[in-house]
């Protein structure tokens, strides 16, 4: 490798910059450069989505600007569409103009991962994902504007769907996306005299026997006891067998009709792996050494929810375990491939990661959570300020973690943000139906008149 090295960083979430970040800091200064490529030009912290999402949280605090914390990195706000690692080319493709090659020498291969969705007839058209922040914007502003349907509709059917809720999916992102919506939603309706929390309807759909399987099975059946004793409607071993026009078929017979579907069942590689001559597993993952180098491939390096990381916590017990796609491995990943990185440039020794899952923290709305850390299991209060310590503590730079402290402290004294900024996703609609006026009023009424004749 002849001059300075340059690392080109695939992705900018979790692994891409806390690899980064911790490169800036680590790398002498003229020992390599630098390149961050990500569609976003934020990283988004997404253990606080839930809570942006029912207003506990100012959605801009959950999300931390890439230029502004990798001041010593280049940063491209674009999408790598394909790696070419025997050339050492990324195509990059920016936000706008034509796409273009970027040579690198070393490659962090970390886009992360997408929503798995299933050929379920209906889901593209009306299934809304929780992945992103424009995600938990979006249904934020949609369940509020049902509750307002709802408290002007005289129509009862229209009613019926615009207060029944389908979520799909029983994971963590699913579980308290959930919980968390439908305690917003149940404040809220102290301000509707027309909808009480009783009206409306909302449906947990899991294809599992249980909920939350990153916890023990006792911490999984109180989550769902608690649930269903706030009224909420919790189906395990269901599926959803067609969500045509908002019509829910589920596997029990149950049919029912609603205008939210949210879909949170689970995740894959993202599909940029296969635009490259890297090799993938069956799942479409990198394999990698426990050192986090792509297996078999020299100058690759990969680690987060796109890598399959041995888990040497569990090689007495299961020498093929993986390590799980969770925030707690990717940032602790980013840190440990950060500091081979640097020793592999120095000719140095690299290092395992090793790292024995801590146990896992869960929101359940305000003042109610689950969580269960080195084997102890906390529930109610305790879990729920223990999930927003850890979060606080793993939340990126300090800046927003004093934001995120002071929504809170604010949110103890004037409660929940429930208003709904619902034209952010029409911000042209008045622009738009006067274009399509403007030809109606525009068009010939037929030949002009002839001016009256003037006599003499």
């Amino acid at each position: 490798m002849a001059g300075k090295p340059h690392i080109l960083i695939v992705g900018g979430g979790y692994v891409g910059m806390y690899t980064a970040l911790r490169l800036q800091r680590k790398l002498r200064r003229g020992e390599a450069t630098v390149t961050v490529v990500d569609p976003q030009n934020i990283m988004t912290y997404q253990p606080f989505l839930p809570e942006a999402s029912a207003g506990s949280l100012e959605p801009r605090h959950v999300v931390v600007p890439l230029r502004r914390v990798l001041r010593r990195c280049r940063v491209i706000t674009g999408a790598v569409t394909a790696v070419e690692h025997a050339r050492k080319v990324a195509t990059v493709e920016p936000l706008e103009g034509p796409a273009y090659e970027l040579p690198y020498d070393v490659i962090v291969v970390a886009p992360g991962s997408v929503a798995r969705t299933l050929p379920i007839p209906g889901l593209a058209e009306v299934g809304i994902g929780f992945k992103t922040l424009g995600e938990a914007i979006y249904l934020r502003n949609h369940v509020l504007s049902r509750l307002d349907l709802a408290a002007s509709t005289v129509d009862t059917e229209r009613r019926r769907r615009a207060l029944t809720f389908v979520f799909i999916g029983g994971g963590y992102a699913g579980i308290e996306a959930f919980a968390e919506l439908e305690d917003m939603a149940r404040y809220a309706t102290r301000y509707y005299d027309e909808v009480d929390p009783a009206d409306m309807r909302w449906v947990l759909v899991e294809a599992a026997g249980r909920i939350l399987p990153e916890v023990s099975l006792p911490l999984s059946d109180y989550t769902a006891r608690q649930l269903v004793r706030r009224g909420m409607d919790v189906r395990l071993r269901t599926r959803v067998e067609s969500l045509v026009g908002g019509h829910v078929v589920l596997s029990d017979g149950e049919e029912l009709d609603s205008e939210t579907v949210v879909w949170t069942a689970g995740v894959k590689a993202n599909p940029v792996l296969a635009r490259t001559d890297l090799p993938l597993d069956a799942k479409g993952r990198l394999p990698c050494t426990a050192e986090l180098r792509v297996v078999g491939v020299e100058d690759a390096w990969s680690a987060g929810d796109c890598a399959a990381v041995p888990d040497l916590s569990k090689r007495d017990s299961d020498p093929d375990a993986l390590t799980g796609p969770s925030a707690q491995h990717a940032v602790r990943q980013a840190k440990r491939l950060a500091g081979n990185l640097v020793a592999s440039l120095r000719r140095r020794r690299v290092r395992p990661y090793e790292h024995a899952y801590a146990g896992s923290v869960a929101s359940l709305g305000l003042y109610r959570g689950v969580a269960e850390v080195y084997g102890i299991r906390l529930r109610g209060f305790p879990a729920w300020f223990m999930h927003r310590t850890y979060h606080l503590s793993r939340m990126p730079t300090l800046n927003r973690k004093v934001r995120v402290l002071l929504d809170w402290t604010l949110g103890l004294f004037f409660g929940r943000d429930v208003a709904s900024l619902g034209q952010l996703q029409q911000p042209r609609r008045e622009f738009e139906l006067a274009a399509m006026a403007a030809p109606a009023r525009s068009k010939p009424q037929g030949p002009a008149e002839s001016p009256l004749p003037t006599g003499t």
